[in-house]
């Protein structure tokens, strides 16, 4: 077992932990569930980098890594849908999305002809990140503990305003725009592939 297939264990294991300590109603128990969250990140961060400059890339590890990043955000979304601050809608199609292109890619890898991820697929990620981070900010920003009675109403109102629903909708927009780009990019590779 190498280090980035334990580092990719860890944030799979982190996923429940977070979600759990964000659902609490103690705003420290949020704050540490944040934490969680940014650990779990930066896991993913390293470990890919670990894998490729000490040439530790697996199958395992190319099965476990997206789906692991995929758990992650799917599970923030969820729990924004929990508080109501996203739409369920949009979070299927998102979650629907990345579980068929990481199914396609992880079999890509497995038949030993992968698919390079495309610049919008990273843009994707990371705009699916950022927003991730941005709502969690607003949620600590949102407990009077941290911030008094004022800011905290501010910023409830923020987080139940229109504007987050047109934002998520953009991001799941091109999130989907790139899940049929890439199946019209790589069809004829995926073809091959199934009848390999």
């Amino acid at each position: 077992m190498t280090l980035p297939n334990q580092l990719t264990i860890l944030r799979i294991v982190l996923v429940p932990v977070f979600v759990y300590l964000l659902m609490l109603s103690s705003p420290l128990m949020k704050l540490f569930g944040v934490v969680v969250f940014i650990i779990a990140s930066v896991t993913d961060a390293y470990d890919g980098y670990h894998a490729r400059k000490y040439g530790e890339t697996t199958r395992l590890g190319a099965f476990l890594d997206p789906l692991a990043d995929k758990f992650l955000i799917t599970a923030a979304f969820l729990v924004y849908v929990w508080y109501g601050y996203l739409d369920l809608w949009m979070v299927v199609l998102v979650a629907l999305r990345d579980i068929v292109v990481t199914v396609l890619r992880v079999y890509a890898e497995w038949k030993d002809r992968p698919v390079v991820t495309s610049s919008e697929a990273k843009y994707k990620t990371l705009s699916q990140n950022i927003f991730a981070y941005v709502i969690m900010l607003f949620m600590l920003l949102a407990e009077p503990t941290f911030t008094g009675a004022a800011v905290a109403s501010r910023m409830r109102e923020v987080l139940f305003a229109d504007y987050l629903d047109y934002i998520m909708l953009a991001i799941t927009l091109f999130t989907v725009y790139t899940g049929v780009s890439y199946l019209l990019q790589n069809r004829k590779h995926l073809m091959e592939k199934t009848t390999s």
